[in-house]
């Protein structure tokens, strides 16, 4: 009889063990799942600033050499905390970074124009971006911004993407010309484009009249990328990647950055979270 109130108590002392152990695995999945704020609204903690410097014109054709000012070095606060938003005065070019690194992601955030705009932009409509996988030094592209994929936000644009310094991508796209610039546009039932290190116009049009919140997402993990407008998906790429010496190799995990391109920008809600399984893409032709 002994014998078996131990025996007994031994099994229940396993079961609840064993419950403890797949609770604190689904606290754990459910922790990893939960949206971080990545910006607490009050300073810069947990971001890098790198500033360039104002371009004499918007053709990224200024010289290698240029002198910029670098990381952390921002004496005109073009990135700055305000009212419990990110400001990016648009003034100076560079972009605001992570410091952290992330791979397998969920990035949604609120962006809405300000007031101010910057020569040589002050006729070209309010321009920003969100770079993601974005690795390498600051200003590795056109002296301003990291190695990444791009989300554009710009009025009228907001949800296309941009290589920047020769990242690639597939996608389903068909051709588009703008005077001497050829580049893509998306469009799911055309046949897939490989090796793209261009521009792909965004599918629809959903963002918000100028002034108004806009909500952007990007998802990502280490076979899809997708950019979300309001809600409404307007871009899907496939099988990211970057040349290292020679050799091009996946690119699933980099720093998030914000750009500052000649425009006042306001951003809040920055949240991300990690993804629990892989995105599904039961459409794609891949």
């Amino acid at each position: 009889m002994k014998q078996t109130i131990q025996f007994i108590g031994m099994v229940a002392a396993t079961c609840a063990a064993l419950t403890s152990c797949t609770n604190n695995k689904t606290d754990e999945t459910q922790a990893a799942t939960q949206w971080v704020s990545l910006f607490n609204g009050e300073d810069l903690q947990g971001w890098q600033t790198y500033v360039s410097y104002q371009p004499k014109d918007s053709k990224y054709q200024d010289p290698d050499n240029m002198p910029v000012r670098g990381v952390n070095n921002d004496p005109k606060e073009v990135f700055s905390a305000h009212d419990g938003m990110l400001r990016i005065s648009g003034e100076e070019w560079g972009g605001i970074s992570t410091i952290e690194e992330y791979g397998n992601f969920h990035l949604k955030f609120d962006v809405k124009w300000g007031d101010k705009k910057w020569p040589p932009r002050v006729n070209l409509p309010r321009d920003s971006g969100v770079l993601y996988f974005a690795v390498g030094e600051p200003g590795r592209s056109m002296n301003h911004w990291m190695r990444s994929h791009e989300m554009q936000i710009q009025v009228g644009d907001s949800g296309d993407y941009h290589s920047l310094a020769g990242v690639l991508i597939d996608t389903y796209c068909g051709d588009a010309q703008q005077g001497d610039w050829h580049f893509y546009r998306y469009a799911p039932d055309m046949p897939l484009c490989k090796n793209i290190a261009n521009r792909v116009l965004k599918l629809g049009e959903f963002e918000h009249p100028v002034g108004q919140w806009d909500t952007m997402e990007v998802i990502a993990d280490e076979n899809v990328v997708i950019h979300k407008v309001n809600g409404q998906e307007v871009f899907r790429g496939y099988n990211s990647r970057q040349n290292i010496d020679g050799q091009y190799k996946p690119l699933t995990k980099g720093k998030i950055e914000f750009q500052s391109e000649g425009a006042e920008v306001f951003y809040r809600n920055i949240q991300i979270k990690t993804l629990d399984k892989p995105i599904k893409d039961a459409g794609s032709k891949t």
